[in-house]
């Protein structure tokens, strides 16, 4: 179990490094150049991974409240709610970058095609929705969760050392995971559909290439590149989501809490914002000339 802990905690610090330098890398961007929508995305991409890391392997976050002298229910109530704002952002962008990547690669006969400016235009307010509706969505978990009190009576589900779920009645659980539920298979849906979509635009466009020109001349363009990038985070995604939903949902359902389970969870929740910012440095060649300008730098 300790060893088990300590790969948490490398993961968690790994992922850290990467999600900041990723930050700084974007806020640099956004200052200093045009920001294109997709960077505005991992931008905040990024920073809602970042606080995912930072929360949901309730390490640094207990030793900030512990420090702060902040009562222990205040502490799971927050961190709770913040966490999963969070994670209902991640799901939300990776839609949302999924979606725009779609449209901009679409053919300018297709249906898709008419969206491309609108999306641009409309780019800020619906930063705007996504975040309003995520922080009022999980809104709800403040009143069933805070700090566990060690009476069986209260028939609490502990889910971290010092945090548990308050008992509720099985149409309110079952009202609130069906919505939760509802949400993610919905979000989920869109990104599979639209990577299909990007999948066979990129299949056609290589097989006109290769009437083209020869394959020793084929190279991948940006667009191409970014559209691979988008697809790959996505599958990712997919893949890590519905592994943390089975374990999450069977643990709320059969009301039962394994610290072993636990500490597995939270490696798979800390998957995608760890990978995401290697995968996203390695295919982007800005943030590779980047590294390698600040390489010649220091040496």
């Amino acid at each position: 179990m300790s060893s088990l802990k300590n790969v948490l905690y490398f993961q968690a610090g790994f992922g850290l490094i990467a999600n900041m330098y990723l930050l700084f890398f974007y806020t640099f961007i956004i200052v200093g150049h045009r920001p294109k929508p997709t960077d505005l995305m991992s931008y905040q991409l990024t920073f809602v991974h970042i606080m995912m890391v930072l929360i949901g392997g309730d390490m640094w976050l207990t030793d900030i409240f512990e420090s702060l002298n902040i009562e222990n229910n205040f502490k799971c109530k927050t961190s709770f709610y913040i966490h999963r704002v969070m994670r209902g952002l991640s799901i939300c962008i990776t839609c949302l970058l999924s979606v725009f990547q779609a449209v901009t690669i679409s053919p300018s006969s297709s249906f898709l095609a008419k969206f491309k400016h609108k999306l641009k235009k409309y780019m800020i307010s619906v930063f705007f929705c996504i975040w309003s509706f995520n922080l009022s969505f999980s809104s709800n978990l403040i009143f069933y969760v805070g700090g566990f009190i060690n009476v069986s009576e209260t028939n609490q589900m502990k889910v971290t050392k010092s945090c548990s779920l308050f008992p509720t009645n099985y149409v309110l659980r079952g009202l609130i995971l069906t919505l939760t539920i509802s949400r993610d298979v919905f979000l989920v849906g869109v990104m599979l559909t639209t990577s299909a979509y990007m999948v066979i635009i990129l299949f056609r466009h290589q097989r006109q290439c290769k009437n083209l020109y020869s394959i020793s001349h084929l190279r991948a363009s940006p667009e191409k590149r970014a559209t691979q990038n988008i697809l790959l985070l996505v599958v990712f995604f997919v893949i890590i989501y519905w592994v943390d939903f089975i374990i999450s949902s069977t643990s709320v359902l059969l009301w039962n809490y394994d610290p072993f389970i636990q500490t597995i969870q939270k490696f798979v929740m800390n998957a995608y914002p760890t990978i995401t910012p290697l995968i996203q440095i390695i295919s982007d060649k800005r943030i590779i000339r980047m590294l390698k300008i600040l390489q010649s730098k220091y040496h």
